[in-house]
Formats: C-alpha cells, structure tokens, sequence
C-alpha cells in the first residue's frame, strides 16, 4: 500500500499493511525541527508520515470587524449584534492559494492522505464571543444563537465544498464540545443547537462522496452516538486522558469510526520519562494493531518537549509500525 491507500483503508474500517503515522509538530516547534532537522518538511519525510493536516480558506468574518463592534459594546458582543457584522466570502478564490501550495507538496509530489481543517459551530465562534460568554448565551440566546449558527452552517458548507474542489481527502471539522470529564453543556443542548448546524457541513461532504472527521478535544463520550449519526469517518483525539475509554470504542465503535491520536500531549509526549514514553507508544499501537487507528499525536506537540525525546518516539513509532 501507499500511503494514501493506507489511511483510506484504516477509513475505512479495513487492515491496512501497517498503522499510518502522523504528528501535529509545525505550531510550537517549527524552529527547533528546522535547526535539528533542516526543516519541518525534511522532520516528515524523514518518518515517512502518511498523511498531512492542512489550514487555508478565509476565516468567518474580517477581524477590522469584530474588533470595532468590540470596542463599540465594550468589549462584550451579543449573538444579535453579531448578526449584524458581515461574514466573508467563502468563494474568495485567493484565500485557498496557501491550501492549493499545501496539496501539491504533501499529496501530488508525496502522495500522502490530506484533510483540511475547517471551522465547526461552537468554537468557530468562541473568538467572536468569548467562551465563558458563549456558554452563557448558549442558555439566554438560544433563538439568536439558532440564527448565528444557521449562518455560519451555511459558511462552512460552502468552504468545505470549495476545499474538496481542490482535492483534499477529508475535510477534518474543528470544534471542541469536551471538558476534562465530559461536554462543556448538556448533551440536550448539544442535540439542539449543535447537532443540526453541523448535519449542513457534514450530509453536503457525504453527498459528494468526501472523508469526515472531527476534532474535538476532552471527553466526547456523551455525544459519540450523534457522532456517528452525522456520519463522521474519523474521531481525533479519542482522548484517554479526558477518561474515554478504548474499551467502549471497541465495544460500540470500531465499525463505526477510526481514531486519530494515541499519542497524548498532555500526559505522555513532552515531560521527559522516555520509559513510560515507550510503553505508551508499544501499549497503544499494539491495542490497534489490526485496525482502527491513525497514529497521530492527540494535538499539536507543545513547546516544553525537547527534540531528544521528540526524535525518541519517532524513531520507536517508525520501527515498531513497520516490524
């Protein structure tokens, strides 16, 4: 297999030769790679990573915006004020020539799986609001919030449908609903003001025959069965250490969806006990070693793990998928 063919496979729910790999190292750790390395590109190729998490598109609305209704309210911006604020255009043409570059070097000239990262409803609009104001309003503005979402549904529809124009493989939604132990709201306002945006986004990629997955980090476990229901492909990160349990995916889930993760930055990678390290890495890819899995840190490595340990783990991870 290559590796597209790899990722496709573990997609969909078959064995593949062996466990595709990945890291989300380029937001902290760009310039330590590159002294080490070369480059970031010269980190990934070395490792031979399969797939690639990519940005590009315009953004929901124009900051010059946001930051003059800020300032006009004081700080505090409604979800009815906001409806009043124009969204970009999600056609602009010029806001995908960083993505088109993205492609060309990771799936043309490497052939690796690529997936977009594009906006999802609560998250996408925590900037605007303020996520200790948007959890409120979640509870004072549900007929406002109702018109917000419905609006920005439409935005990442259109965005989603222009990236698979160009050719990503999965359009990857970024939305983060968990907290350590469970949803940041109740399940209930998950099904009502969450849940039906996201269906917009999600039955459009389905139609036109794309990948789905989701990101969203903390315990998820709550609103796993709705996941499915949208028809998500891929779940990233699956995390452990928010309390989901791999048990319960292999219970309920393994023909349902894969994993994206595995690798925890927020209990394993990055705090120097290369032991415990390497048991986390043998323990995990060998729970998955028929199926399931997109070996994948559960975020973005963070600045406080050394290159030592950084090299460390991909050297293991490279040998033990290929053994």
């Amino acid at each position: 297999m290559n590796s597209h063919e790899r990722v496709v496979a573990v997609i969909e729910g078959r064995k593949p030769d062996r466990i595709p790999v990945y890291s989300w190292v380029r937001a902290n750790l760009d310039k330590e790679i590159t002294e080490a390395f070369g480059s970031c590109d010269a980190f990934e190729d070395k490792y031979e990573f399969d797939f690639a998490h990519l940005f590009g598109g315009p953004g929901s609305y124009r900051h010059k915006d946001i930051k003059a209704l800020r300032e006009a309210t004081g700080n505090a911006i409604t979800p009815a004020q906001l409806l009043e604020v124009p969204m970009n255009d999600p056609d602009e043409d010029s806001a995908y020539d960083g993505l088109r570059a993205d492609i060309e070097h990771h799936k043309t000239q490497r052939g690796r799986f690529v997936y977009v990262q594009t906006p999802g409803i609560f998250e996408a609009l925590n900037s605007q609001f303020g996520i200790e104001n948007h959890l409120m309003y979640l509870a004072m503005y549900e007929k406002e919030l109702h018109e917000v979402y419905a609006r920005q549904a439409d935005f990442n529809r259109r965005r989603a449908m222009n990236c698979l124009d160009l050719g990503v493989d999965m359009i990857h939604i970024s939305d983060d609903w968990g907290a350590q132990v469970g949803l940041m709201f109740s399940p209930e306002t998950w099904r009502t003001l969450i849940y039906p945006y996201h269906k917009v986004t999600c039955d459009a990629v389905r139609e036109r025959g794309g990948y789905l997955s989701l990101h969203s980090d903390g315990n998820v476990t709550q609103v796993l069965d709705g996941i499915v229901e949208l028809g998500f492909n891929v779940v990233h990160p699956y995390q452990e250490s928010a309390g989901m349990d791999y048990g319960l995916y292999f219970e309920r889930y393994a023909d349902r969806f894969a994993i994206m993760g595995g690798l925890d930055i927020q209990t394993t990678l990055g705090f120097g006990d290369l032991g415990r390290l390497e048991s986390e890495i043998r323990r995990v890819l060998g729970l998955f070693a028929e199926r399931g899995l997109l070996y994948c840190t559960t975020h973005f490595v963070q600045d406080h793990c050394g290159i030592e340990e950084l090299a460390f783990a991909y050297d293991l991870i490279y040998k033990l998928v290929r053994a």
